[in-house]
Order: C-alpha cells, then structure tokens, then sequence
C-alpha cells in the first residue's frame, strides 16, 4: 500500500512538502506545498507550465501536473519541517514521455519483463568554490597532487561531515568521502540500490552538496570541468544486474563462473553482452552522460596539474584500470568512466539500461580488452572510437542511433536532440575573449 503522505507528515511533524521533478537539462524543479494540502497533490499532482522549464513544450501546452512518489519521500535533514519528494510527470492524464524520470520508468520495467533489475552505484564529484564560482573555497588548497589531502580535507571538514551524517542519518550508508584529485574537489560515495532509487539519491545528493555548502558560505558545482587545468568533476556509474528488485535480489547475473565468464575479469555471458551494448552505443552515450559543452572539456582534456585527467578519451574496456572508458573492477559489475557531474541523473540511468539491453538483445561482443596504460600508450591501440570531440559531436552520434534513439523513446529523444541543439547553436553564437585574443589582428 502507497504511503499516504498526509499522514506521513503529521507522524513526522512535516509542515511542506518539496515536490520535484527534473527537467531534459538536469534542472531540479520545485513548488513547496502545505502538508493540509499534499493530500490533493497526492492524487492529481501540482501544476507546473511545462515551456518555464527545459522541456520542449509550448506556453499553449496545458498544466503539466507533477505526481509525487510516496515511497521515494525524503525529510530534509538540514529542516525537519519539509519533506523532498520526486515527482513523475503527466499531461491530460498521460505520462509525458519526454520528462527524464518518466523515461527512467520505461527502461526499468523493459529490463524486468526481460528478467533483469539493474543495480547501480554513482561516485558523485563535485568542486567548493567561493560563492561567486571564480575560486576554490581554500586558498591553501594547492598541492601539486592533492588526491587525499589530509589536511585540505580537515579544512574543509564541516561541510564534507555535515553532508556524510545527513546520509548516515537517511540510511544510505556512505562508506567514504575524499579529497579528490583536483584542488577543491570532493567525492562522497554511498551504497549501491535500484537504478530508480540511485537517481534519486543522486538527485538529491546534488540538491543537498548545494545546500550545505552555501550553508556555510560556499558554492558546491558539479560542472564537468570548472577550472582551467586541474581534474574535472566525473560521475563513474557501477552497474550490476540481478534477478529481482530491492532486497529480493539473490543472485547477481551479471557474475560468471566457469565457461560462462570472459576470461578472469569474471563477467557472465550476459555481462559481456550487456558490457557489450555499451561499448557499441559509446559514441551516441555520450549525449546523454555528458550533456554540456563544457563536459568535452573534461573527456578531451589535456594532462592536467596532477598527471592525469582521470577521463577517457576512446572507447576501450579493461580489468581494474583506471585509464580506460570500461574498468571490470572485480566479478560481477563494471564501473563506466565516461559519465560527467552534469548528467541527469534520470536519464544517466536510462541510457545505461537502453544500450545494455540492446547488448543483450544482439548479444554484441565487447571487443578486445586492453590493459595498457591508455594515457601513456593510447596510441598503440588500433580501430578503437574516439569519442565525441564536443557536444555537437555527441548529439550527431546520438541522432545517427537510431536503435539507442527508439529504446529511449522518439518522443524524448526529437525533444533532447532539439533543446540540445538549441543550446549548442546558442554557445557558437556567443562572441569570446578568445576570439578576440586570437583574431583581432589577423
């Protein structure tokens, strides 16, 4: 039985409640309700005007109304009194069809009619800067190598605490936070769930990093790369397959034994298939696991401060390598590299599932694994795809699939490629200090 929110919130002493639903472009859309009046919104849903929000929808278009989710409801732990709720989308009684988390839903109940619940865990990154954005929140932040910096981590550890003890206390079970290998930047890690759940976890992981930081006095970004030279934010999504939802789950599919596994990495058939569904869909992937102008930035990187961008630029897999698109860190999951901080967390589940299944469905071979050190020796690899140079790049691929495209849904797919390329044809209209620097005396 659905949780009845109404009196959820008189047990929890809740006075509003956050509904929330995410738009094509990431954006977390909000409308504070009075907890006397959740019980309306409950079932019909509160009303947004679809064309204020990245949606590709018209000022004609009529109410879109935001269902919440009972059993996705979180308590701000910063401000007991409200209550955060993601939402799914409809229009005259209908899904709409291109609102991320709709399309998430898609995939999942694809997936399972086909036996399969996807697992997933996301390693969020994310830099502290001044509240302005132009500078990293601790001036003494500027070790060559900062990775693990004891010392920048205890400056900072207020917030970094703050933010680990709300998850502690919402039952996530974080198990490490870091200093990671920019000046500034930061990764917190919890347990992996059910792709739904890890999307809105990781929703509102972003909602929270955000609100705590400007709590005390800072700016929290997930931008792909905000800082000229240093390692930009990645969003690495570990992915496992099983036989049921939640707790039910009791054997994972994706683990191989025997015959059934690709060599020692300890992938079963259907996890070198699956495996092999991202590797074929990469190229299109990329529009939707780094969905900014700015993301190419990060995944086309030159060799940063540290030594190494941490970022794949070709579309290889490998054991536990960290300089590949693919790693297989140990039997039964692997861990995809190319995802960036400014992903949507609704569709970066989406498309996981989309070209995983499609690997499964054609049963497509992975390829060859290299182990090498891809910055070092990247160029000794043969027929491997780069991948996408920038965002347009990404979008065409995107558009060129047309397979990824229809398990996506076309209804979302027309809507993000052209919103996308809305955005696109808006950057190269933008007039740049480079331009100038490097044009006005030619």
């Amino acid at each position: 039985m659905a949780t009845d929110l109404a009196k959820f919130a008189e047990e929890n002493g809740v006075k509003y409640f956050m509904i929330s639903f995410t738009d094509l472009f990431g954006g977390q859309r909000a409308k504070l309700v009075p907890a006397r009046a959740i019980a309306d919104m409950q079932e019909d849903g509160a009303g947004f005007a679809g064309f204020a929000t990245w949606l590709d929808l018209t000022p004609a278009h009529p109410d879109m109304l935001a269902v919440p989710d009972p059993e996705a409801v979180i308590i701000l732990p910063w401000n007991k009194e409200i209550a955060w709720v993601p939402a799914d989308c409809v229009m005259e009684d209908a899904p709409v069809e291109q609102a991320p988390r709709v399309v998430l839903r898609k995939l999942i109940a694809q997936a399972a009619a086909e036996g399969m619940h996807v697992k997933t865990g996301i390693e969020a990154e994310f830099f502290l800067l001044t509240p302005e954005g132009d500078a990293i929140s601790d001036s003494f932040d500027t070790a060559a190598k900062p990775c693990y910096d004891q010392q920048a981590f205890m400056r900072r550890l207020d917030v970094i605490r703050e933010i680990s003890d709300h998850m502690l206390e919402m039952g996530w079970n974080p198990y490490q936070n870091d200093h990671e290998d920019a000046n500034g930047q930061w990764e917190m890690n919890w347990d992996f769930d059910d792709a739904l759940k890890t999307a809105d976890k990781h929703s509102f992981f972003k909602f929270m990093a955000k609100c705590v930081a400007e709590k005390h006095g800072y700016r929290a970004t997930f931008m792909p790369k905000p800082v000229e030279g240093l390692t930009g934010n990645g969003c690495h999504a570990h992915i496992s397959v099983w036989d049921a939802p939640g707790a039910a789950a009791k054997t994972n599919v994706f683990a191989g034994e025997g015959e059934g596994q690709t060599g020692e990495v300890g992938l079963s058939e259907r996890g070198k298939h699956f495996l092999g569904g991202i590797m074929k869909h990469a190229s299109a992937l990329a529009a939707i696991t780094n969905p900014t102008v700015n993301s190419y930035k990060r995944i086309n990187a030159p060799r940063t401060m540290s030594g190494a961008t941490w970022a794949p630029n070709t579309v290889t897999w490998t054991g536990n390598n960290r300089t590949h698109m693919v790693r297989v860190p140990g039997p039964g999951r692997f861990e995809l590299r190319l995802p960036d901080g400014a992903a949507n967390p609704y569709l970066l589940q989406a498309v996981i599932i989309a070209a995983g299944l499609s690997g499964i469905r054609s049963k497509a071979d992975p390829g060859k694994r290299h182990d090498i050190d891809m910055y070092a020796e990247g160029h000794k690899v043969r027929g491997a795809p780069k991948l996408p140079l920038n965002m347009l790049d990404a979008l065409r691929a995107y558009d060129r699939d047309k397979e990824l495209k229809a398990s996506m849904g076309e209804e979302f797919s027309a809507a993000y490629l052209k919103m996308k390329m809305q955005e696109w044809n808006d950057f190269t209209s933008h007039f740049s200090q480079w331009e100038k620097d490097n044009t006005l005396d030619i």
